[in-house]
């Protein structure tokens, strides 16, 4: 488990981290979404240890993570910009991780080249960054950590690729036990593999549930009101609304029970309830001026 505890990271004045406070479960795959300059990156830093923290804790398994060599050796990350000595091979870096990494199982990397068919031998550096995050998963899932923490983890492959990745961190959660902390800006991806969501912004975390929970907490409708309603009643808890003809649509934070209770009174001649991608939780949880798709005139 990983718990993270009012922890705040500062650069000058500047808090980055401002009380960030969150819990992975042991076993769980966790999205970690928010909007660039959240503190996504930042947390992940902390968290793997890059860099110290200003406040509050970061344990993982009850061990604080800062200068912890013997825990630092059970979890492993993928950052957005991975790093490599500009001459080496994927066979020199394998030999790298094998030395830091007690885990380390060659029986996988001699299997793993079926799903990564790239040249050993070739330096990194003439890799394009499709298959440089290709080799980057190679030689962290030999590894066999029990956490695993991905920053952006698979821009740069194609869909197939994508596909065979996820599948095999996925084995991996489900044989294995392994945590994993993701984020990432593509959000219809995460919602097909996360168990729980956090979202943060500037610095804090706006809320944090599973991804069932999350779901049942906002709905949309669509809604037909009879004619001689004109106007959404504004009576009604609406978070956000638009109309196309007589078809309302309706973004409300209630599950779809309670939102079809609240519509009742007024006697609509359609309503129907429909699920929420977490693409669109996410645009209305952060809601507001800032976040709005500006018309600019050019």
């Amino acid at each position: 488990m990983i718990e993270i505890r009012d922890t705040v990271k500062r650069f000058e004045q500047f808090a980055a981290l401002d009380g960030v406070t969150l819990t992975v479960p042991g076993g769980a795959v966790y999205g970690l979404v928010g909007p660039n300059g959240a503190g996504k990156s930042t947390l992940i830093r902390c968290l793997t240890g890059v860099y110290g923290i200003d406040g509050g804790s970061i344990l993982v398994d009850g061990e604080p993570v800062w200068e912890n060599t013997a825990l630092k050796r059970r979890m492993i990350g993928i950052p957005d910009d991975w790093y490599y000595f500009l001459q080496s091979s994927i066979r020199d870096m394998m030999r790298l991780y094998r030395g830091m990494y007690p885990a380390f199982s060659m029986e996988r990397y001699e299997k793993l080249k079926e799903a990564f068919p790239i040249d050993e031998r070739l330096p990194i550096r003439r890799l394009s960054k499709g298959m440089q995050k290709q080799a980057a998963f190679w030689l962290t899932l030999c590894c066999l950590p029990e956490y695993l923490i991905l920053d952006e983890p698979v821009d740069g492959l194609d869909p197939v690729m994508r596909r065979q990745v996820w599948s095999l961190v996925l084995d991996d959660v489900t044989q294995r036990g392994t945590t994993v902390l993701v984020s990432s800006h593509n959000l219809r991806e995460l919602e097909d593999v996360c168990d729980h969501v956090g979202i943060l912004d500037h610095g804090k975390v706006l809320l944090e549930r599973s991804l069932s929970q999350l779901q049942d907490n906002m709905v949309k409708l669509q809604v037909v009101f009879p004619e001689d309603v004109t106007e959404v009643p504004a009576e009604l808890p609406v978070l956000h609304a638009s109309r196309l003809g007589r078809v309302h649509t309706l973004i409300m934070r209630k599950n779809a029970q309670e939102a079809m209770a609240l519509l009742s009174p007024y006697h609509p001649v359609l309503a129907d309830a429909i699920p929420l991608t977490l693409e669109e939780i996410f645009i209305y949880e952060l809601g507001g001026a800032d976040y709005a798709v500006k018309d600019i005139v050019l």
